[in-house]
């Protein structure tokens, strides 16, 4: 079935303005390839997509996060170990002095060629979060695909052998949840709670903390709740859900957000709907930051920001609000 596209009717919808601080992030998507295609992804990833960051724009990459004083390299995709320079991306980063977080799909460790990465990442002492939508097999397997939990556990458990979640062991090992359907995430800390014990007394698994992400109306999620008549049913629930006071706290007054090809945008969202940063129409570069400020610029919004903003609230750091 064709993907149907919402922007149209997102782009209606009024959304209170926001400007960027002084951003501390520099996130990136080094390509749409993955090893698994779930409903819920944003970007649309899977096992055929081509798209890849190449290694200049990771240098170019490098240099505007010093350019602009930010601190956290955030790794995104699709699978980021599948982009074939993401071992030196990562150590050139350290290098630098940059603290990098890796958006890690567990099960990519089990595909051949990819065994590597568990121990890489903790040799690196690289932040890992790691996406677990659920604590039961049923869940899991009904959104990703049969065999994805019991991948991900194994894989989990590895991760805790070589010291990740442990205390005391500065590796952090960080779990994300976001809901089966279109309805809101529970509250964080219930879940975490939730988390912790299921997968304590049942596999032996230990973490850091949960993050809870609600779905976003955009992409692959927004096509099926078209699909299915329910996209004004999803919109109205986020909107009747705002709260003013997370509009102080969403992810993209802090970070940009970068694509496989360099483009910049306010979001990992905007970037999937082809926004470019900002209020304008032309698109924007890496190479355009380089000698332009980026703290005070307004922040281009749309109906979909209600989904970091109902509820508790929503960004790649989990919960806005308690």
């Amino acid at each position: 079935m064709p993907m149907r596209d919402p922007w149209p009717k997102l782009a209606a919808i009024p959304f209170p303005s926001i400007v960027r601080r002084a951003p501390t992030t520099l996130q990136l998507n080094l390509g749409y390839l993955c090893n698994i295609a779930c409903l819920h992804c944003h970007v649309a990833a899977g096992p055929t997509r081509k798209e890849l960051m190449d290694r200049a724009t990771m240098e170019l990459a490098l240099a505007v996060a010093e350019r602009h004083g930010m601190r956290t390299l955030d790794l995104t995709g699709g699978s980021p170990e599948m982009n074939p320079h993401f071992r030196w991306f990562v150590d050139a980063a350290i290098g630098r002095g940059l603290h990098v977080m890796d958006r890690l799909n567990p099960t990519i460790a089990e595909v051949d060629g990819y065994a590597w990465v568990p121990e890489f990442l903790a040799s690196r002492r690289v932040e890992v979060i790691a996406s677990l939508p659920c604590y039961t097999e049923t869940n899991v397997d009904t959104q990703r695909g049969s065999g994805v939990f019991a991948a991900s556990i194994r894989v989990l458990r590895q991760l805790n052998a070589l010291g990740y979640g442990q205390p005391g062991s500065g590796l952090a090992l960080n779990l994300v949840y976001n809901p089966g359907g279109d309805f809101l995430p529970g509250p964080q800390a219930n879940l975490e709670a939730d988390y912790r014990r299921r997968l304590a007394d049942e596999h032996g698994l230990v973490f850091n903390h949960l993050y809870t992400l609600a779905n976003m109306p955009i992409k692959r999620f927004g096509s099926w709740l078209e699909s299915k008549g329910r996209f004004d049913g999803y919109m109205a629930l986020l909107r009747d859900h705002h709260r003013d006071e997370n509009l102080e706290h969403v992810m993209c007054r802090d970070l940009v957000s970068v694509d496989w090809q360099g483009h910049v945008h306010d979001c990992d969202f905007n970037q999937m709907l082809a926004l470019p940063l900002g209020d304008g129409e032309a698109p924007v570069h890496l190479r355009d930051l380089l000698d332009a400020p980026l703290e005070g610029r307004p922040i281009r919004v749309a109906g979909h920001c209600y989904g970091c903003t109902a509820g508790q609230g929503s960004s790649c750091g989990g919960a806005l609000a308690g």
